[in-house]
């Protein structure tokens, strides 16, 4: 079991980066483009939507979103595409995957607001 989920990995990982590689190429359509660099970007984003430490959610989008969106990515652009940037792939995962601290900083702010209002809230309700 524990070398199926380990292979599973590998493999989500081995897509992310073609779609990494994918969003680079002139021959993807814009939309597919614009979906596949939010994926891309939240993969690889050091701070995930839901943090890992609230139980059960806090692994919802590493095992639902991220694999539905590279699902729906990976069906958006031409099979030529995916073929040429799965060589890369496999390359660049040799040397390891890149973090995108934008993303993360975004995902850091949207907590913060949330955090805000809640205490906005909290404080209102107590006055």
């Amino acid at each position: 079991m524990i070398k199926k989920i380990k292979a599973w990995a590998k493999n989500l990982k081995r897509q992310i980066f073609t779609l990494y590689f994918a969003c680079k190429d002139e021959r993807v359509p814009w939309f597919a483009k614009m979906f596949t660099i939010c994926v891309v970007a939240y993969a690889f984003s050091p701070i995930d939507l839901i943090p890992d430490f609230i139980p059960v959610l806090g692994y919802l989008d590493d095992i639902i979103l991220v694999p539905l969106g590279v699902m729906l990515a990976l069906k958006m652009i031409p099979k030529d595409v995916i073929s040429d940037c799965a060589l890369k792939a496999e390359e660049r995962m040799q040397s390891g995957e890149p973090k995108n601290w934008f993303v993360g900083s975004l995902i850091i702010l949207f907590w913060l607001l949330i955090t805000d209002w809640i205490i906005i809230k909290l404080i209102s309700l107590f006055h």
